[in-house]
């Protein structure tokens, strides 16, 4: 988007979305182009949960991974400057060889609070993925106070859908969210790395 001053001309990258079938990572501003299938995933999910009562809700464990990047922000930067004066120091954000670093970690939450957060060591597989919900998903389960029929919610990944972590779920009797492709702004833990990251980045870490 441009916008005219006299004398003066402002740029500004737009951050709306599109309602063309694109859906917005709100950690990254990626742009997830979505297929007419993914579309009308989405639009059966939401007919199908749209009337669920509140209770349900409050007894589902929502859960994601997410990377933490120690220095700087990973997701897109704005700023609002006068034409030509791109390289400003003000207009600038500084960086460090390799990015500084950067730590993946597992959580999940409820609408009664969260947990601690499992560190990621190394890439995430399959294997890893089961045993993390080995040490956490129960305990976690018990801290929040899930009752009864508690609901599990997890992305397509396909370490979450493979056969074996399948299995997992089916023996240790766990109630998986059938959850729509593409879909990460659906997930309100989003919202919650959005805000930790920017909690963390305050802190400034080494």
């Amino acid at each position: 988007m441009i916008r005219h001053v006299p004398g003066h001309q402002f740029l500004r990258k737009p951050l709306a979305e599109s309602c063309t079938g694109i859906v917005y990572d709100l950690d990254r501003h990626v742009r997830l182009r979505s297929s007419k299938s993914h579309m009308s995933a989405r639009l059966t999910f939401a007919k199908e949960y749209l009337n669920k009562p509140i209770e349900f809700w409050k007894n589902v464990l929502w859960s994601d991974e997410t990377k933490i990047v120690l220095f700087g922000h990973e997701s897109a930067r704005h700023v609002w400057r006068v034409n030509v004066t791109a390289y400003d120091q003000k207009n600038t954000i500084p960086t460090v060889k390799y990015g500084g670093g950067s730590i993946m970690v597992w959580g999940c939450f409820s609408f009664t609070g969260t947990v601690k957060l499992s560190i990621i060591e190394g890439k995430m597989n399959g294997q890893m993925y089961r045993q993390i919900l080995d040490d956490n998903l129960q305990s976690s389960v018990e801290k929040l106070g899930l009752q009864g029929d508690w609901t599990y919610q997890q992305d397509n990944d396909p370490k979450h859908t493979a056969k074996a972590t399948s299995e997992w779920f089916r023996q240790n009797n766990v109630n998986v969210l059938k959850w729509p492709s593409q879909s990460p702004n659906l997930n309100p833990i989003e919202n919650l790395w959005h805000k930790f990251k920017q909690e963390v980045h305050k802190r400034k870490p080494a």
